[in-house]
This record gives C-alpha cells, structure tokens and sequence, in this order.
C-alpha cells in the first residue's frame, strides 16, 4: 500500500516587528528560493506572494514532512540567504511565529488568486488585521498582544 494524502497549508508569517523590508524588486528571488527549500522537502509549491512585511505559502505538504520543522527551515535558510545576498538591506529577520491553516483542495484556486492580489488587498487591509480575520475566521484563540 502507498501512502497518499493531499495536506494543503497556508503559511503566513511576517518580518520581525512587522518591519517594510522586503522590497518588492528582490522578493521574486526570495520566493525562487523559498521553493527550492519546499522542493527539497517534497513538498509542492501552488503559491508564494506577499508585501512589505509579511508572505504567505500556498503549498502541499509530503506527509513525511512536519510543519514546524519545515517552517523553521524555510526562515533560517532564508534568512541567512537574505543576509548572504543583501536582498533587503534592512532585513533583521522574521518574526518568532507563524500561522497556518489547511484547506479542501477545492478552495485551491481561490486561495492562489488571494496570494497573487495581496498588494491589492492590502491596500486597505494591514498585516495584522489580515491575520486577526483569519485567526477568527478558523476559532482560533489568541492573545493580540503577540499580533503587534
């Protein structure tokens, strides 16, 4: 018997202190490089996008992958890359956490598209209450001081 799943995470997680460091003329080479990570777990990537502060991951998860372990992987590679490559000069890492959340293959589309318009979207909608609608939309608890 094989073993088959379709695990399909949204992960989000912004730059430490919520900080504008990600320059939109190098986060597609950050993003390259986020998928060689996800690539080299296995894992599929559907989408990667964000802005200034913050990115979300549309991927597939290989089930012999466990989610903090991949996320903790994907900052400390990429942050020694963005580093390594002075991407973003003002770069001082990520934040501690992260939020991810599951989803039917069905909403696949609409997910991707979500990720491809967040410069859109945020123009009328910060980091924070993007993440506060998701946390409450999902009946997650949370405590808004680790938000800010």
């Amino acid at each position: 018997m094989s073993t088959y799943t379709q695990i399909l995470y949204q992960i989000v997680y912004s730059t430490k202190y919520r900080e504008k460091t990600l320059e939109a003329e190098n986060r597609k080479e950050l993003y390259k490089y986020i998928w060689g990570i996800l690539n080299n777990n296995k894992c599929y990537l559907y989408q990667i996008g964000g802005i200034e502060d913050h990115i979300h991951i549309i991927t597939h998860l290989h089930p012999s992958v466990a989610l903090a372990d991949l996320v903790k992987d994907i900052k400390l590679a990429s942050s020694d890359y963005i580093k390594n490559k002075k991407l973003f000069p003002n770069f001082n890492g990520w934040q501690d956490g992260y939020a991810a959340f599951t989803y039917s293959i069905d909403t696949k589309e609409n997910l991707i598209n979500y990720v491809k318009n967040q410069e859109e979207h945020h123009k009328t909608k910060t980091f924070v209450e993007e993440l506060k609608e998701l946390l409450i939309e999902y009946k997650l608890e949370f405590d808004e001081k680790y938000l800010l």
